[in-house]
């Protein structure tokens, strides 16, 4: 038994030794590791809605959000044409908190290393998507 064991033991060590060393591990897309830097494309008079853009690539919201169709979570046009400019604070602290229920039962990950600042340009961004 202890021999069954110990070959066990042997083999699982060693597949787990055997993987490419150069394979990235999987990323659990529930959790924002860092928070993204913006680097609007087209120079500072690009900026705003630019910049929201550049937010939204460098996290992990187009893992459940889409521009113009429903994902996990409601298409960043549908967003846009529910809420106003006034709703700007109230959305940003959604990104960072995260929620559940105004758009379904399927919560929305808390992003808490998101700073208000930067979760505001995301919100602004999508808002300029307003039919």
């Amino acid at each position: 038994m202890k021999k069954i064991f110990g070959i066990s033991i042997l083999a699982l060590a060693m597949v787990a030794c055997s993987k490419n060393a150069d394979q990235q591990p999987a990323q659990d897309t529930n959790v924002m590791k860092e928070e993204p830097a913006a680097q609007p494309a087209g120079g500072a008079a690009a900026g705003g809605a630019n910049e929201g853009l550049a937010l939204i690539e460098g996290a992990d919201c187009l893992g459940c959000h889409k521009n113009d169709a429903k994902l996990v979570g409601p298409s960043y046009q549908e967003v846009a044409a529910k809420y106003t400019e006034a709703d700007v604070d109230m959305l940003a602290d959604k990104i960072i908190a995260g929620g559940k229920g105004n758009w379904g039962d399927i919560p929305m990950t808390p992003h808490a290393g998101m700073s208000k600042e930067n979760a505001k340009k995301m919100v602004e961004y999508i808002l300029s998507l307003k039919k």
